[in-house]
Formats: structure tokens, C-alpha cells, sequence
């Protein structure tokens, strides 16, 4: 069956209702018992009890739920406590997180006029839009949000602007004609959509779809079945938590089975290797992650990114592709002139001179001609107009004083049929008649010409009519062809003197002589070419999908750099033939999509995602939000957005600025820099501290370790630094490197050697102070040497993870408060624990002499140079 755009307004009535009249009262009772009421569905949503419980899916937090519930039996209620304390803090902390609920299909449904003019029975009546149904006749006029879907009937002079469905920025004319063939949305021009509005003239239509059969309800139902994705950092710690509690956990089985075999008992051996499986799994490194996303929210928020989801902070930093719309993006979402063709001359708009008469008169022609306003800054009328008088305004030729001095007479209003618009006025005691439109059609109609007269002195003064000939005609086509071109929409204004008295009728609209053309387009961003360059240079590719047509779109791509080659340009209906697979290939060499649906760029961020690519997807419009909720991340313009694209991104930009984009990459490769290093610091101390366990576990020593020193240990030596270190301070050589592959792993080989060898030195300097210890007074003092050297060394070692390099004798060394501060802390705890008597009992260990507490502070601090030294090796090795 043919789509209603196919089929005139007759026949989509008879189709819909069975005949061409206005529905009856019985007819409304019967569509909706068969089509429902015009409103959109809503999807079931999680309670905050299932969102609870679901963060405890987690396997790593699932082992430390055992872990405490063995202690508890085993009566080490304070582990038990400990542990389920920590975990607890987390699961509320991702509650919290999630319960920012999604209201996209909220948003959607506000889109709708909350009233609409309905023909009923004969009579216009007034009702809510939930109300109208399929075969409704709907009246329209300017400012009307269109509330359902359907075939236009009558049309005087009637634009709409569907931006937020197709991504164009100016208003569509609308008609009645017929269309044969098969085309876009944006393009057929004789249906009008819900969620729409109405900018300019009258007009009526038969309602074809209404709620989820809408392009609208389409969008809604697109939102409901796609699916989040996780963004690199949680997948990474989902795998990282599951490899590392089967380390630990073999580890400390090994352990306990050769205390076994050492002859301890089995209760004993079996709490000791809890405790070291608590100790060893770093239990709070989902809440330090969490710590650090949430500082990273509040430095992007002061440079105007609002994050909704957290993990969007740090997956911003993994974006090897960022797909953006263009209108409202990377353009101003506002026409604006760019260009006089005049007296044979072309003028850039910051060229203009109002000291020139030609180009005084065409402008002042272009805001005579011309229904759009702008008091107060409030803009109203069509897109094309406003730029006419805001150029005016910046050029301080006012368009309410220009009015006045010359009022209009008469007029003839603009129609798409005949795409002209005509008005009368006394200007300089002569009667003109001002005709502007579309260039192939003015031309038809002109037949003398304005050009320059006089020498150079007096071009300003002097003009002269010519006989228009088939050069001055090939002249403007090729002018015209020239704007087209570039992007360009284009106006032509002609003019004609008339007798005092005359009222115009539409077949007067010729014999006129040519002013000029003006040229216009929704401009690049002032930031827009320089953030594209930072986004090549730092290895992601920009890319520009559009539901504006591929001439516009590759006009704008090449000026900010997006498109080299014309050949990098395509439609959507390029792709719709394509299947999946053909896709992914076909997607490497396109750099902009133009006239595209939403399923369309749905399918573009699959294909680069299935290409093994984090997608961001930026954008404002309804259009954008499927894409926006499929993408890694999704980013959504805060001013010029819509609520429904808002809800479904990750991300919103307060400034809608493109370059703030970049900024946010350069803070999420920071931060998963920052997180990185507070897990390489929580590993390569914990692998110290099974080794030293594992060496006197062989050595047929004692074990170094109480429980309660490990839980000390997890609890104060572990958690502040490694939250210092998440919020170490930025640095931009960041973006100098390429985005890190999807699949890469947080436990890379050099990660892993850098945890093994750092860990090695901490046990060794463990160990030492163990064994001068133990040899100096027996297991307690070696026990006590052991504590005190391990929680030192950990603390010494958070300045050892600040930095691949060297940070020894640089100002790097002390640039980050957090981590002094914290060290600070550590230091006077572990020194009063160790020096005060009344503490010694609850944490098991022995008074230390001043000298044998320097041993363990030379111990300690010796982990710095050792480790600074290694990393200057293998700096000067890479070189």
C-alpha cells in the first residue's frame, strides 16, 4: 500500500474514515476503541529496591559477602562489620547514582500542544490532544504545535519547523501536491508531524497516526528498545574484579593449605586466610572509583558539562568516535548573512558599507520586504527574515525605524506556490513595489537591471537601469549556482516604480529590475574548526550526521574541517539498502551523513561500535535521542536541546559549545589515568603484603601479620591515598596520545610488571623489618616491625604512583595536597599506634624503642629512591 504522502488529501480521507467528510461523533467512538488515545506508552521502570540489590551483582562483591559471613561465623565479627560496612556504602553510593530516573519518554510526551483546533461534526471545536484521533480534520496556524501525525489538506502559505525531528534548522514550506516517489521525512512536504510546530501562515490536515504510530511514538519506541551500553572503565573493572579474586583467592588457598600442613589449627588457618583475601581484594576501590567520577563531575560541571551518568567521566577519555549533529552543534542553529551579490560585485556581510547606496537600498529593501521581528531580543517569523533585519541591526539600520519612516502600503504574502513575496511603499516621494524570492523564479520575471554608474568617486552616488541581457541572466544563474554551492540559501530582490494609488495583484509581478541577491546559512560555530582539529589530533574522528540536506551539510564539514572530499559526503538513502555487515565496511570512508532518519544513525553508531570503537553521539533534537541512548556516550546540547535528547544522554553541555566536548575527553583521560594509578598503588602494595605472608608461610616463620593489622591496613593506609591520587591534578599531554583500544584491559603486561616489581620491593623492605624484628625479641616484635614497615611503605609508595616518571626533585612531587595531606594522616596514626601503650593491646603489637622505630621508618622511606631509581632506568631504556 502507498505511504499517505503518496495519495492525495481525497483519498487518504476515504482511507482513513471511508469518506471525504468531517468525522462524526459515533466515527471518534469507534477510532478509539481501534487506535487508543493519542499519547505515547511508558516503559516499565526498576524499583529502588531491585536498583539496591542489583550492585551486589558484582563478583568481587559478591566473594566479600562470603568472606564476611565465614568471619562472622568464625567470631571475627569486627572483619564481618568492616567488610559489610564498605560494600553497604557502595550499593547506596550506585543507587543514588541510578535513581536519576530516565524520562525520555516523559519528554517526548510534552512535546505535544496540550489543545488542539479540531473539526467535528460540522463545527471547530477546542480539545486536549490526548483527544484527537485518527481521521480528525486539525486546523493550523502560526505558533500551533501540531499534535498527531498527517496528510496536509489545505495549505495557505503554511511552514513548519520540524528541526527536532529531522535536524533541519529552517522551516519547511509546506503544500498539497502529490509525491510519486519514495523520499526522506524531511521531504515530504505534504504531511505535517506531531511534536512539530507551525512558524508561518494557515493551513488543515487529516490525521493519518496518532501516540505510537507517530515519528514521534517511532522515537519512543526506538528509546525502549535500546540498550545502554557500559563504558569501557566498567567493563574493565567488571573483568578486573573477576580475574583478581581468583588470584587472590588461589593465593590464599595455597596459604591455608600450607598452614594446614604446618600443623595450625584449621579455624585459625582459615580466619587468617580470610582476613588476608579481605586485605589482599581491594574491597573499596568501587567507592574510591566512584570518589574520583564524582570530583571529575564537579570540574567538567564548572566548565560547562553536566554529567547525569557517572561512569560517562572517565568513558569520554576511551571516545574513538564522536558522531555529531550538526544543526544547534557544530552551527549556531540561527541564519545568518553571509554574502551581497551586487552590481556585479560580491560583498562578504562584514564588508558591507552603508555609504554605498546599492548597498543601502538592498538592505533596506531586504527589511521592508520582509514579516519577521526582533524586540528584545525575541525573534519572530521565519529564519531567513530575522537574519535580513538582525544584519540590519548590527549595522545599525534598525528594521521598526526603517518601517516607520517607510510604512507598507500593500502587500501581496509570501506563497509556496509562486515563492515570491511582494510590498508597496513611498520611499523618497516615488511609489516602489519590492518583490524578493527564489532566484529561478525572479529572474523569469525581470527585465532591467541595477548597475553602478559614474567614476570610482562617484560609484556611492549614481546608479543606472539597463536592459536586463542573457549575460546579466547567466551572470546571477552562475552567482547563484556559486552560493548553491557553498551551501547557501539564496533570496533575489528586484523592484519597480508604480502609480500612486496602485494595490498589486500577483500577475504584476514582473517587467521588475534586478537589485541583488543575498546569500545566508546557519554558520559554523566560532570554536567549531579549531575543537575538530584538537579532536584529529588527539586521534578521534569527527564525524557529522544530519537531517539537512548533503550540499549544506558538506558546506559546513569543509569549513570546519570534518570533510576533505565531496566523495566522504552521502545520504541516508545511500544506506538504507545495505545490509549490517555492508555497513560496517562502507562507514570507514564517510565522514558526513546528510538527510537521515533516526534508525539511520542508530545504525551508524552500531556499525562503528561493532567495528570495535567507543561512539559518542552528540546532539539536540528528538531525532538525536535513540542515537544518543545507543552511543557509549551520549552528549546533549542544554540550551538548544530538547528535554527527550536531555534525559537520554550521558552528558549535557550548558554552553552547547562543541570544543567543551573536547574538554571533557581531555578530563576523562585524565581521570582514567588518576584511577588507574590509585590501582596500581591498592595492588602493588597488596602483593606485597600476600608475599611477605607467602614467605614466611615457606620459611616455616610466623605469620607477620594479626588480622586486625591487615584490616587497618585496608582501612587507612589503602583508602586515603588512593583517593588522593584519583584526584591528582591534570595535565594536557594526555590528549597527545590515541584513544585506548575497547578491549584493553585495566591488567596489561607493563601494568602487572609495574605492580610485580613494586610490590617485590615493598615485601622485601616488609620482610627485612619482620626478620630484625623477629630476630631482635620474637614473633610479636617481628609482627609489630612487619606492621609498621608495611603501612609505612604503603604510604611512602602513593608518591611512587603518581607517575610513570621520575617525580623525585620536581615540582610534580608536591603538587597534589590531597596525597601530602593524607600521608600526613597515615604518619601520625601508625606512629601513635606504634608509641602509644594504651592502643597496643587492641592492635597487637609491642612498645618500640625510638631507635628501633627510625629502623622502621629508614625501612619504609627506602621504598621511594628504590622505586624512583627503577622508573628512571626504564625511561631512559624507552627512550
Amino acid at each position: 500500500m502507498k505511504d499517505y504522502y503518496q495519495q492525495s488529501s481525497s483519498e487518504v480521507k476515504k482511507r482513513v474514515n471511508g469518506y471525504e467528510d468531517a468525522i462524526t461523533a459515533e466515527d471518534v467512538k469507534r477510532h478509539k476503541e481501534q487506535y487508543g488515545a493519542n499519547e505515547l506508552e511508558e516503559g516499565k521502570k526498576k524499583s529502588w529496591g531491585q536498583i539496591f540489590l542489583e550492585q551486589f551483582k558484582d563478583f568481587l562483591v559478591i566473594i566479600l559477602i562470603i568472606a564476611a559471613i565465614v568471619s562472622g561465623l568464625l567470631g571475627d565479627g569486627e572483619s564481618a562489620i568492616v567488610i559489610l560496612i564498605v560494600i553497604t556504602i557502595n550499593a547506596i553510593l550506585g543507587t543514588v547514582q541510578t535513581l536519576k530516573a530516565e524520562q525520555s519518554l516523559n519528554s517526548l510526551k510534552q512535546l505535544s500542544g496540550p489543545e488542539a483546533k479540531v473539526l467535528r461534526d460540522g463545527n471547530v471545536v477546542l480539545l486536549p490532544t490526548k483527544e484527537v484521533t485518527v481521521g480528525d480534520t486539525i486546523l493550523l496556524e502560526a505558533g500551533d504545535v501540531i499534535p498527531a501525525d498527517g496528510r496536509i489538506v489545505e495549505n495557505y502559505s503554511l511552514k513548519v519547523d520540524e528541526s527536532a525531528l529531522t535536524g533541519e534548522s529552517l522551516g519547511v514550506e509546506k503544500n498539497v501536491e502529490v509525491i510519486m516517489q519514495e523520499v526522506p521525512l524531511g521531504d515530504r512536504l505534504n504531511m505535517v508531524y506531531s511534536g512539530s510546530f507551525v512558524t508561518y501562515g494557515r493551513g488543515s490536515f487529516v490525521v493519518t497516526d496518532i501516540g505510537m504510530k507517530t515519528e514521534v511514538g517511532k522515537i519512543a519506541s526506538l528509546l525502549k528498545s535500546t540498550s545502554e551500553k557500559k563504558t569501557p572503565l566498567q567493563v574493565n573493572l567488571d573483568k578486573f574484579g573477576q580475574k583478581l579474586s581468583i588470584i587472590i583467592l588461589i593465593f590464599c588457598g595455597i596459604l591455608f593449605g600450607v598452614s594446614i600442613f604446618r600443623g595450625e589449627n584449621i579455624g585459625n588457618a582459615f580466619l587468617f586466610a580470610v582476613a588476608l583475601a579481605v586485605a589482599a581484594i581491594p574491597e573499596a576501590l568501587s567507592s574510591i572509583v566512584t570518589i574520583v567520577l564524582s570530583f571529575g563531575t564537579q570540574k567538567m560541571a564548572k566548565e560547562h558539562a553536566i554529567i547525569r551518568k557517572l561512569q560517562a567521566v572517565e568513558g569520554l577519555g576511551s571516545v574513538s568516535i564522536i558522531c555529531s549533529d550538526k544543526t544547534g552543534t557544530l552551527t549556531q542553529n540561527k541564519m545568518t548573512v553571509e554574502q551581497y551579490y551586487i552590481e556585479g560585485k560580491e560583498i562578504p556581510a562584514e564588508q558591507i558599507d552603508l555609504q554605498d547606496a546599492a548597498q543601502n537600498q538592498l538592505l533596506t529593501y531586504s527589511i521592508l520586504c520582509n514579516d519577521s521581528t526582533n524586540k528584545e531580543g525575541v525573534e519572530i517569523g521565519d529564519p531567513t527574515e530575522t537574519a535580513l533585519i538582525n544584519l540590519g541591526s548590527k549595522l545599525g539600520l534598525g528594521a521598526e525605524s526603517i518601517r516607520e519612516q517607510y510604512p507598507r502600503q500593500e502587500e501581496i504574502p509570501f506563497d509556496s506556490d509562486r515563492k515570491l513575496m511582494t510590498t508597496v511603499h513611498e520611499i523618497n516621494g516615488k511609489r516602489l513595489m519590492i518583490v524578493k524570492g527564489a532566484v529561478d523564479v525572479l529572474t523569469e520575471r525581470m527585465t532591467k537591471i541595477q548597475k553602478e554608474a559614474g567614476n570610482q568617486q562617484e560609484v556611492s552616488h549614481k546608479k543606472e537601469i539597463c536592459e536586463m541581457t542573457a549575460e546579466d541572466i547567466a551572470a546571477i544563474k552562475q552567482q547563484n549556482q556559486h552560493f548553491s554551492e557553498e551551501g547557501l540559501r539564496v533570496l533575489a530582490f528586484a523592484y519597480k516604480e508604480v502609480e500612486n494609488g496602485y494595490v498589486p495583484e500577483i500577475s504584476d509581478e514582473d517587467d521588475l529590475i534586478f537589485l541583488g541577491l543575498i546569500s545566508m546559512m546557519d554558520p559554523p560555530r566560532e570554536e567549531s574548526a579549531a575543537a575538530v582539529a584538537e579532536c584529529i589530533r588527539a586521534g578521534i574522528k569527527p564525524i557529522m550526521i544530519t537531517g539537512d540536506h548533503k550540499v549544506t551539510a558538506a558546506a559546513i564539514a569543509k569549513r570546519i574541517g570534518i570533510l576533505k572530499e565531496m566523495s566522504e559526503a552521502c545520504e541516508g538513502a545511500d544506506i538504507d539498502g545495505l545490509s549490517d555487515e555492508e555497513l560496517k565496511s562502507f562507514v570507514e570512508g564517510i565522514s558526513v551523513y546528510a538527510r537521515v532518519s533516526p534508525e539511520h544513525k542508530i545504525r551508524i553508531v552500531r556499525a562503528w561500535q561493532e567495528k570495535g570503537n567507543i561512539v559518542s553521539m552528540t546532539g539536540d533534537g528528538v531525532n538525536d535521542a535513540p542515537a544518543l541512548k545507543q552511543a557509549d556516550i551520549g552528549v546533549a546540547m542544554g540550551i538548544t536541546g530538547t528535554e527527550v535528547s536531555k534525559d537520554a544522554a550521558a552528558m549535557i553541555l550548558t554552553d552547547d559549545n562543541f570544543a567543551t566536548i573536547i574538554k571533557a575527553v581531555e578530563n576523562g583521560r585524565n581521570v582514567y589515568k588518576n584511577i588507574k594509578n590509585s590501582i596500581q598503588f591498592l595492588l602493588s602494595g597488596n602483593f606485597g603484603a600476600i608475599l611477605a605472608v607467602l614467605y614466611a608461610s615457606l620459611a616455616g616463620l610466623p605469620v607477620p601479620f594479626a588480622p586486625v593489622h591487615l584490616l587497618f591496613i585496608n582501612l587507612l593506609t589503602d583508602s586515603l591515598p588512593a583517593i588522593a591520587l584519583g584526584l591528582e591534578p591534570h595535565t594536557k599531554a594526555v590528549m597527545e596520545e590515541k584513544p585506548r583500544p575497547m578491549n584493553e584491559s585495566i591488567l596489561t603486561r607493563d601494568f602487572l610488571t609495574k605492580i610485580g616489581t613494586e610490590g617485590l620491593v615493598i615485601a622485601a623492605m616488609t620482610v627485612a623489618g619482620f626478620l630484625i624484628g623477629y630476630h631482635s625479641g620474637g614473633s610479636a616484635l617481628g609482627s609489630t616491625f612487619a606492621f609498621g614497615t608495611l603501612c609505612l611503605s604503603r604510604l611512602v609508595h602513593g608518591f611512587n604512583c603518581k607517575s610513570d616518571r621520575p617525580v623525585v626533585f620536581t615540582k610534580r612531587m608536591w603538587n597534589n595536597v590531597y596525597l601530602i595531606g593524607a600521608f600526613m594522616i597515615g604518619l601520625v596514626l601508625i606512629t601513635g599506634v606504634l608509641m602509644i601503650p594504651a592502643l597496643h593491646g587492641v592492635f597487637k603489637v609491642v612498645t618500640l624503642s625510638f631507635g628501633q622505630l627510625l629502623i622502621v621508618y629508614g625501612l619504609a622511606f627506602a621504598n621511594l629512591p628504590i622505586i624512583q631509581v627503577m622508573k628512571l632506568i626504564k625511561t631512559k631504556i624507552k627512550r
